[in-house]
């Protein structure tokens, strides 16, 4: 609308000027004969070939009268007159034309560019999907590995584990607490333990993980867990905090996410030095295109953080940044949480702490 208002206004102002100019300044005429040009040239422009002919027509109805009733008494001059209402049109047809050509070329550009666009987007998901699953194939041959070793270390270590663990208790009975030999034996218990766990870990990673999908209530999982370690983050003085929201139920399995919220949380205390915080948000998650509606569960903490040439290798097995960590615990959750369907990210920074999402779907 603006741009036929000033297309009226501008015609209509240029045939004023026309049969307001007296006759005898023919310089000032021929100009004003030639601005009609302007409005001519920018109707084909904004509106093609029909904004083209529809000005030059209304152009050559307004001049029209004037050429006849003003310059008629000159025959030569009215006859160029009239050669230049001819050319009005040709102007606006051909000049409309051209645009509304040039305007259809330019829409066809388009469609072509968002086709190529399209084309490069879908191109892009293939290549992330071919990289996701080379990394797959890469987590499984390391996984076959692990289980050849996990075999092995079943058979060779577990069973002289127990020996020495039973040996040690016995010896134990002959000593009382505060002897050294006492405390000596202590030490080779725990130490027999902590290897004997290392066994269990490996062993669970290298086995599939099978889950029971059942109803799964999380902030009832999520606050057993919570209550469980409260002790161990009292004693480094790190407040637990569990924000959980209405949260729907989900399919899965009880036991096995238990075991995710215990890592994640024991983590997170572990990193976090006294006066710290370790936190558990947990939101549901509308469908987003072809990720279905879920649950997310944000474990943040104000630890030490990771560091980001150390965040791509979080993940993978035997790979540890915690002193006397074995490097399971992690793969171990990321391979449970993908077992039932989710995801598992992490954001971290040195020194200014870590956040694990856990994204788990509703169904």
């Amino acid at each position: 609308m603006p741009r036929i208002l000033l297309l009226s206004s501008f015609i209509v102002g240029i045939s004023l000027f026309h049969y307001l100019t007296p006759l005898h300044l023919p310089a000032f005429h021929d100009i004003l004969q030639r601005l009609y040009y302007i409005p001519i040239i920018l109707a084909a422009f904004w509106f093609g070939l029909r904004g083209g002919l529809i000005s030059s027509i209304i152009v050559s109805i307004l001049y029209a009268p004037h050429v006849l009733f003003q310059w008629g008494v000159q025959p030569s001059l009215e006859l160029e007159k009239f050669l230049e209402i001819l050319l009005y049109n040709v102007v606006g047809g051909v000049t409309g034309f051209l645009c509304q050509k040039e305007e259809l070329r330019r829409e066809e550009l388009e469609r072509t560019a968002q086709g190529l666009e399209e084309s490069y987007r879908t191109l892009q998901r293939q290549a992330d999907l071919i990289i996701e699953i080379e990394e797959q194939l890469r987590r499984a041959e390391r996984l076959s590995a692990v289980g050849e070793l996990s075999a092995m270390l079943a058979h060779e270590i577990r069973n002289p584990l127990g020996s020495i663990r039973g040996t040690a208790e016995i010896l134990r009975d002959d000593f009382r607490p505060g002897e050294a030999k006492y405390e000596f034996l202590e030490i080779l218990l725990k130490e027999t333990d902590r290897l004997n766990r290392v066994v269990e870990d490996f062993l669970r990673l290298a086995r599939p993980i099978d889950v029971e999908r059942k109803t799964c209530d999380l902030v009832a999982e999520l606050r057993e867990v919570v209550t469980l370690l409260g002790g161990q983050a009292a004693g480094r003085q790190v407040r637990l905090e569990l924000e959980a929201a209405d949260i729907p139920p989900v399919a899965g399995d009880g036991e096995r996410l238990r075991q995710v919220f215990f890592n994640l949380l024991l983590n997170g205390i572990q990193a976090t030095g006294p006066g710290g915080r370790v936190a558990v948000r947990m939101t549901t998650v509308a469908a987003d295109g072809d990720t279905p509606a879920g649950v997310e569960l944000v474990f943040s903490d104000t630890g030490k953080g990771i560091a980001a040439a150390d965040l791509e290798r979080i993940f993978t097995p035997f790979f540890t940044t915690k002193e006397g960590g074995t490097g399971l615990g992690l793969a171990i959750t990321q391979r449970i949480v993908e077992a039932h369907g989710g995801t598992i990210v992490v954001e971290s920074e040195a020194g200014r702490g870590t956040t694990f999402r856990v994204r788990l779907p509703l169904g």
